[in-house]
């Protein structure tokens, strides 16, 4: 209900603000429309009779006395003159009224409106457009008075009088239309709003819904991708994410149930080797010592897992640093070469080493963190590739970089999973214990370092393994 009324409100403003516009749009228009078509009519027929009044007026210019106008005034007022059916003539006095008309209605009346005035004026004589109610029947008309005049007095005056009814109706006829029109852009605006609205309303209905599922847990749930613009490509990085949510959430799951047996099949070991020997039920000095071997030796397992998961835990949390100081690399390569080499050989692997003539000058580097980054992968190399019973370690410097390479000949690793080796929690196909989250430390250290860690597959067989540190005294470290 919450998300309905939320939308109905992206709507609802949308619709207001697009339909407003074109509102105010189209009655500016039709008001403007309505005024210049009036102004042009007004003008027009104002103009015209203007125009008429003005020729009346010269036709009797050549009449100097009041009784020859009347004369011949009353001979033109009862003559056909352009326009007789539609305009009334009107001859008027000296005193504004009306004398004779080609109506013959409104005679011997004084209507006094501003455009008599005028024309009869004594000082200022002139022809003047008026456009009002007739005061006698309250039509609204438009008149035009020429004076006629003796001497520069006027003496009498000649008005044109037409009705405005006819050209009021046209008017509003003409906004009738223009409204219509209006009108039917705004419904067309209207349901292509409606329409566009609905376009995004309803996928980002749809986007939260499914957003809403993944939050409840559906992680790895897709949306339909409708179209190739915004929307979509939020419809596609919200998949990308859920994607990635239910990826994480599986290796999570995997790496639960990987460390749990991890720690499941030491402590079994040390607890069950701890009871026989505390229920007396080894006496052999022999079997004590090797149970006491393989408590030891699980033990240490534990105590390693549980680093290396504190590890990833400060990693993860910002906690992860660098102790800083001076350090012979090649040395500490070679005290982790030779730390692993009894050990290997109690396995049955050989670890050769193939050292490098080149001096190496000390480096700033964390001797700890590098010491783990070499154990981890020989240990690596004995866990995946010891059925190869041979495991090979160099390094060598390639100008301002020092290159470490650990190699096994073991089956190597999966085309398809050498990209994700480094991702925590990942651990592939393989079959040997592990949390999965070693060489993601490993890879994190050695970046930190300024350095990396490459991972692949070795000509002939086996996985080999890269580190590459600089050396040069201006490195950059990330602490």
């Amino acid at each position: 209900m919450a998300r309905d009324k939320r939308f109905k409100g992206i709507r609802k403003r949308w619709m207001t603000n697009s339909i407003g516009v074109v509102i105010v749009v189209i009655l500016l228009a039709v008001t403007v429309l309505s005024v210049a078509m009036g102004s042009y009519y007004y003008a027009t027929m104002s103009n015209g009779l203007q125009s008429k009044a003005e020729y009346a007026v010269d036709f009797f210019g050549d009449y100097r006395t009041k009784s020859e106008y009347y004369q011949h005034v009353l001979t033109y007022v009862n003559n056909s003159f352009d326009g007789k059916d539609d305009v009334e003539m009107q001859f008027l006095d000296s005193n504004g009224s009306i004398r004779f008309s080609s109506f013959g209605l409104s005679a011997f009346t004084s209507p006094g409106t501003p455009d008599i005035t005028a024309a009869l004026d004594p000082e200022n004589p002139r022809t003047y457009p008026w456009t009002g109610n007739d005061p006698s029947t309250g039509e609204r008309i438009m008149a035009v008075t020429s004076p006629l005049t003796i001497d520069g007095k006027p003496v009498a005056a000649i008005r044109y009088v037409t009705s405005l009814k006819l050209v009021d109706r046209q008017m509003i006829v003409l906004v009738a239309i223009a409204l219509t029109v209006g009108l039917a852009i705004l419904m067309v605006v209207y349901f292509s709003n409606l329409y566009f609205v609905r376009s995004i309303v309803e996928p980002v209905a749809q986007i939260t819904e499914i957003t809403k599922r993944i939050a409840a847990g559906s992680y790895g749930i897709q949306i339909e991708k409708q179209n190739d613009d915004e929307i979509g490509d939020l419809t596609d990085a919200i998949n990308d994410m859920s994607l990635r949510i239910n990826e994480s959430e599986q290796m999570k799951n995997e790496f639960i149930s990987s460390v749990s047996h991890e720690l499941r099949t030491p402590l079994t070991a040390i607890n069950g080797w701890a009871e026989t020997i505390q229920n007396g039920e080894v006496r052999d000095a022999a079997d004590v010592k090797k149970g006491m071997g393989i408590i030891v030796s699980e033990a240490r397992r534990l105590t390693n897992m549980v680093e290396e998961l504190l590890e990833f835990s400060r990693l993860q949390d910002g906690r992860f640093t660098l102790s800083i100081e001076p350090v012979d690399l090649k040395a500490e390569f070679e005290d982790a070469v030779y730390t692993y080499k009894e050990f290997f050989r109690k396995e049955g692997i050989e670890l050769t080493y193939v050292d490098s003539e080149e001096e190496f000058p000390p480096v700033d580097a964390d001797p700890e963190r590098l010491r783990q980054v070499f154990c981890n992968i020989l240990d690596n190399a004995a866990k995946h590739g010891g059925s190869g019973k041979r495991i090979d370690a160099a390094i060598h410097r390639e100008e301002d970089w020092a290159v470490i390479t650990i190699r096994d000949y073991g089956p190597g690793i999966p085309e398809e999973e050498l990209p994700h080796v480094k991702t925590k929690f990942y651990k592939g196909s393989s079959k040997a214990r592990g949390s999965g989250i070693g060489l993601a430390v490993c890879d994190e250290i050695v970046t930190r370092h300024g350095g990396e860690l490459i991972i692949g597959n070795a000509e002939g067989g086996g996985c080999e393994v890269t580190i590459r540190l600089p050396i040069a005294l201006t490195a950059t470290i990330e602490t």
